[in-house]
């Protein structure tokens, strides 16, 4: 080997930069692991909102060392920022935490551009564009301009009524076609997007997650966001879907809407339907009994109808809870659950007609219902007819959370000039009228003020709500970071516990570790001091994989290091190739020296051959994948080049060292020295027998495919997943069967996952509802069902966030339908990408195509036959066996494998037939499969102990994955030999016959 200086030079700096690049990782978890422990220490469980504070302590305590330096390495030293920004990120699986997939509402934006237009065209076009997006791969905007197109008429874009509007003048004109109109919006419309893009990363960078993710997806306006290491998830969700409008507005007095409600009351008893009776219920806390008696005196002299409350049809006093002090702003108190029927009853064209005209455009919100209270109040706001109110949130420069003089928390800001001046305008009016301003964020009021001291000057104001501390801290996060300039729907979230996150850690580590060990004395076993030269380059090859994705800054996820552990195997794959080439030249009577020379040469071409069809395949997967999958084919790919270096320079430098100093190498064992020697078994012979058991299996598993189909996971057709522990065993058939009931999901599947006190549930329940809210909701129905089986456990210590979390609900994914089917065109088109990728390298390479034919009617065999199994097993496997992202990786890796095994095989008859060119083609083949049997089993069988090691201790999120792969090589090395092989035999065959036939 020539250069061996520089090999020894690079080796050494590459093991001393990956060293360096990991103690950044190590320093990293120290820090945060003692922030923890301090606030742990610091503020007892004892305390309300311990979660909280602990959380805010260890966020302040890392802020604090931000810029101090807390890493010395003598010739540089490191700030905390630093060292955090060179650690190696871990995924949401192995830390816990939160990734969410955000749909910015284009439709929102469109309204806002065309100033919510009330053109029938413009608004038919909005909601066909909706229908259009089920079906379509585009975006939005393209079904949008497509639907107008269909609709419009003599209707144009640029029309007054749609875009030519006051704040586009200068863009838009009316002279403008419809094609230019496009893209101007375009253009707007990606300016917003990237608006919500800055705002959501302004959130994230004050929300205090160590390494968070955000990143556009596209021009489809989603934006992926990952916190990893997320303690409160529900508020991390709420803190990315608020869109923090915040407006103030004047309040009507309360009981300027006494008579209005009497009048509304009467009108609604004849188009109201009345309630079924009800029990009656005591009344809550703060609550005024709603009897008769309570409701004349509110009403005082604003009706003369006494009996208004007696009849049995009230549509509103049937649902009144009370109301508010004399002079306040609150018309009166309901129920949560009734504030959309309330809100329906005094919005309806009708009612608003009793309203006088200097009240005519007045605007019902309800508060912000107080702490363990299912009580809000109803407020009316003086409104106008553009629904504008007199200042907004835009004007907010800075916000703070704080403490008000009886220690609650409450959020302080401060106004530009603009909005100070609108402000002392708005607070000497309301202490003139002795009247309230509503504060009010998304369409609730947060408080509403009486201002006791005169104007108030300087743009100073402050949000009172009964806030916890998380939510005052939150809020002025958002207010400092601005409003998102659309809605913000989850359409694709997945939220993993700490605990969960530590248990795939454990597991990972513990596969990791088995299948190193297995491997290294495996090698040792077989090739005896060889195995030890190759144990040594395979552990440097780990540090540097390590190293790379450290110093690149790549997620380590547990595909990850599935990844990792399986080019344990390629690496293995590599040296065996080397090995048994020798042993080779050595039969044939060579020395040691020109045995490991010419070893080397010859076995080179078939190193690069294999390693370049699998890294095609990862790299298809790299490009097509998302998330964990991408993790996965990340360090698939350096693993591969890394392997390539360490088995080709690494192993080479340590036995020439070794050899050159006289130290005897046989390359095997005692009890491996005659292994696979002398083989000569006729394949071909045998092709007729294979075809005909493929071709059972094959028909089985299209028989399977058809009629039992796979079990597709949320990630193909949308849904909800949740992943509950138990105390104790369950049955998921009777979960399945309590979840399906009609007042719970409706339909419901569940299924054991891992151990039988572990399920994992599906559910299509309100699969198209978006909000943090509404996923809120329906956790609490799944609780609600499964609170007998959990002895007393509170909905709190469901959801929580623990690290010593044992029971409860682990983990939960959502996926709505449209991502769902973008997810599997990406995976069909990753599976038809590597396989014409494939077809097409091969052909260059051996440069006849009934190689590339046999290459790939392999990997079809393969595919079909490990989806058959899929599909056939799936109902009674005490594992998940979805189909899934996860499952598309594992089918790409098992097509890497299948054409990694066939190459080496087709490199061998390459050279056979160059080298014995008087040999009939199969004896040609025959031999060639032969010689390279004993590579084919070594390499699968410590590919299958690597794959096994993970499948038993690698956790319960990976078995299914594993199985696929274990699958896949069984079936891959027998495809290679007996499908692969022959089917190229024939197809050159068949040709050759041809040519004989002209001649």
């Amino acid at each position: 080997m020539q250069n061996k200086g520089l090999v020894k030079l690079f080796a050494v700096l590459f093991g001393v930069v990956s060293i360096y690049q990991l103690s950044f990782t190590f320093k990293s978890n120290q820090i945060e692991s003692s922030a923890e422990e301090m606030a742990i220490n610091k503020i007892p469980e004892s305390e309300d909102d311990y979660r909280a504070k602990r959380s805010l302590e260890e966020v302040n305590y890392l802020e604090s060392i931000a810029t101090d330096t807390v890493f010395n390495l003598g010739v540089a030293k490191f700030t905390y920022n630093e060292v955090k920004e060179k650690a190696m990120p871990l995924g949401l699986d192995l830390k816990g935490g939160v990734s969410v997939t955000l749909q910015i509402s284009v439709r929102d934006i469109l309204e806002g551009l065309a100033n919510k237009s009330k053109d029938p065209a413009f608004n038919k076009a909005l909601d066909d564009a909706l229908e259009l997006q089920k079906d379509a791969q585009e975006s939005y905007l393209e079904s949008f301009f497509r639907a107008f197109d269909a609709v419009k008429g003599d209707t144009k874009l640029a029309s007054p009524d749609i875009f030519y509007t006051k704040d586009l003048d200068g863009e838009i004109n009316s002279n403008m076609s419809d094609d230019e109109v496009e893209q101007v919006i375009e253009r707007k419309v990606d300016e917003s997007i990237v608006s919500a893009f800055e705002v959501l990363r302004k959130r994230i960078d004050e929300f205090g997650v160590t390494q968070p993710t955000i990143q556009r997806l596209g021009n489809s306006g989603r934006i992926l966001v990952e916190l990893p290491g997320v303690k409160d998830k529900e508020r991390a969700l709420k803190l990315l879907q608020n869109t923090a409008q915040l407006e103030f507005w004047d309040a009507y007095k309360g009981e300027q809407f006494f008579g209005f409600l009497a009048q509304a009351n009467d009108l609604l008893k004849e188009s109201v339907k009345p309630a079924e009776a009800e029990e009656e219920q005591e009344p809550q806390d703060g609550e005024t009994e709603s009897d008769d008696n309570t409701i004349e005196e509110l009403l005082g002299d604003a009706t003369t109808d006494s009996t208004v409350v007696e009849t049995e049809n009230n549509p509103i006093f049937d649902l009144f809870r009370g109301q508010g002090y004399q002079g306040g702003p609150i018309i009166g108190r309901f129920e949560l659950k009734d504030k959309e029927t309330i809100l329906d009853y005094l919005n309806r064209p009708e009612v608003k007609a009793l309203l006088p005209a200097e009240q005519r455009y007045a605007k019902f919100v309800f508060g912000k219902p107080e702490k363990d209270s299912e009580i809000v109040d109803l407020y009316a706001l003086v409104g106008n007819r553009d629904n504008t109110p007199p200042l907004s949130g835009g004007v907010i420069v800075d916000a703070r959370n704080q403490f008000d003089a009886a220690n609650r928390s409450e959020v302080s800001m401060q106004m530009n000039a603009k909005g100070a001046k609108i402000w002392e305008e708005m607070t000497g009016k309301a202490y003139t009228q002795q009247s309230h301003i509503a504060i009010v964020l998304d369409d609730v009021v947060y408080s509403a003020p009486g201002v006791t001291t005169g104007a108030i000057a300087g743009g100073s104001s402050s949000i009172s709500g009964n806030f916890t501390l998380n939510e005052a801290v939150d809020l002025a996060n958002v207010l400092r970071a601005g409003k998102l300039p659309a809605s913000a729907d989850i359409i694709q979230s997945e939220v993993v516990g700490p605990s969960l996150g530590q248990e795939a850690i454990d597991s990972g580590t513990m596969s990791f570790l088995i299948a190193l060990v297995l491997v290294l004395v495996w090698m040792i076993f077989y090739y005896g001091k060889a195995g030890v030269f190759a144990d040594i380059a395979m552990l440097l090859n780990i540090l540097l994989i390590f190293g790379i994705l450290s110093g690149l800054g790549a997620v380590l996820t547990l595909p990850g290091i599935a990844g990792i552990v399986l080019t344990i195997g390629m690496s293995v794959d590599a040296n065996v190739l080397i090995f048994e080439r020798i042993r080779e030249e050595l039969t044939k009577g060579k020395g040691i020296k020109e045995a490991i020379r010419d070893g080397f040469s010859n076995a080179l071409s078939s190193i690069l051959d294999a390693n370049i069809t699998t890294g095609l395949t990862a790299l298809i997967l790299f490009i097509f994948g998302s998330g964990p999958i991408k993790g996965f084919a990340t360090t698939l790919l350096i693993g591969i080049g890394t392997s390539l270096f360490t088995a080709i320079f690494i192993t080479r430098l340590l036995i020439d060292w070794f050899a050159n100093k006289g130290g005897k190498l046989d390359f095997s064992t005692p009890i491996t020295k005659n292994l696979f020697r002398d083989i000569n078994i006729e394949f071909l012979q045998k092709r007729k027998i294979a075809y005909i058991i493929s071709g059972a299996f094959i028909l089985l598993s299209l028989g399977s495919l058809f009629t039992n189909s796979l079990d597709q996971g949320v990630d193909f057709v949308g849904g909800r997943t949740y992943q509950v522990r138990f105390a104790q065993d369950v049955s998921a058939s009777e979960i399945t069967g309590v979840l399906s009931q009609p007042d719970v999901f409706g339909s419901a599947d569940a299924k054991t996952f891992g151990d039988a006190n572990q399920l994992k549930i599906t559910t299509k329940y309100q699969v198209n509802e978006t909000g943090a809210e509404v996923d809120e909701a329906i956790r609490k129905s799944l609780f609600d069902a499964l609170q007998p089986y959990f002895d007393g456990m509170s909905y709190e210590d469901f959801i929580s966030d623990s690290d010593t979390k044992t029971v409860g609900l682990m983990k939960y994914d959502k996926v709505s339908p449209t991502i769902a089917d973008d997810i599997k065109q990406a995976s069909f088109w990753a599976i038809l990408g590597s396989l014409i990728v494939v077809f097409l390298y091969i052909l260059i390479r051996f440069k006849r195509w009934q190689f590339s034919l046999g290459a790939v009617a392999a990997v079809f065999h393969d595919v079909l036959i490990v989806l058959g199994i899929f599909s056939l097993t799936y109902k009674f496997m005490p594992f998940n066996m979805e189909i899934d992202q996860a499952f598309i990786a594992a089918i790409l890796t098992v097509i890497g494998y299948s054409l990694n095994d066939t190459v080496v095989v087709f490199d061998r008859i390459r050279e056979f037939f160059n080298d014995h060119a008087n040999w009939e083609f199969n004896r040609v083949v025959n031999v060639s499969l032969s010689s390279t049997l004993s590579r084919t089993l070594n390499t699968s069988l410590t590919t299958l102990v690597v794959l096994l090691a993970i499948f038993i201790f690698g956790g319960d999120s990976i078995r299914g994955f594993m199985f696929a792969l274990i699958v896949g090589v069984i079936v891959g090395t027998y495809s290679s030999l007996f499908i692969a092989t022959p089917i190229m035999y024939d197809s050159v065959q068949k040709l050759e016959d041809k040519k004989k036939k002209k001649n």
